[in-house]
């Protein structure tokens, strides 16, 4: 091959053949590059991608917190009347209400009907489960009633967005009427019979 058919210009390497665009990979030191990407990100697109992320997250977070209420609250209220029963169908069938016994301790006659898994854990508000028979709340007797207390080895987290959440799924909506309600030390109290 003749010297004259084989030389180039470097003018004639550099520019693009007729079936090209111009953002084509053109030849460079390592191989073939594209001209976008050699260039990188600039900081206003980074500062973009940050701030429409951040944006994204602001929005979730609150909604998954929400959501996180609501699972707990959904959570006690099943224990709740879950439990309610097992002391309604006792009542029933004995004639009278189980023993008052304190937070986290299951009542004797309750053994066989309440899981212990379920009754002795620390709940989903924290705190544990307390058997109230024949007790006073807030000047009111109450005979039968579930209440969440605070034990030493479980405090009570105080959440009233998450209380009045549980009142709307039990009852009224409101935490001084209706079954569920607020008792001694502002713990949360269902009231099984008055």
């Amino acid at each position: 091959m003749s010297r004259s058919s084989a030389s180039f210009t470097r003018a004639q390497l550099m520019r693009p053949h007729p079936n090209q665009s111009a953002a084509a990979p053109l030849p460079g030191r390592g191989g073939l590059r594209s001209v976008r990407s050699s260039r990188g990100f600039s900081l206003i697109e980074i500062m973009m991608a940050l701030a429409i992320g951040s944006i994204a997250i602001a929005v979730a977070i609150p909604k998954v917190k929400k959501a996180e209420a609501s699972s707990r609250a959904t959570i006690v209220v099943s224990d709740l009347r879950t439990f309610a029963a097992a002391f309604e169908a006792y009542a029933q069938e004995r004639g009278g209400w189980p023993v008052e016994v304190a937070a986290g301790v299951m009542p004797t006659e309750m053994a066989d009907r309440l899981g212990s898994t379920g009754w002795l854990r620390v709940t989903p508000l924290g705190g544990q489960y307390n058997w109230e028979s024949d007790q006073l709340h807030g000047g009111t007797r109450y005979r039968a009633a579930i209440c969440i207390s605070e034990t030493a080895t479980a405090p009570l987290v105080v959440n009233e967005e998450l209380w009045l959440e549980m009142d709307r799924l039990i009852d009224d909506g409101n935490l001084a009427t209706g079954n569920f309600r607020t008792g001694v030390n502002n713990d949360p109290l269902y009231i099984i019979q008055q």
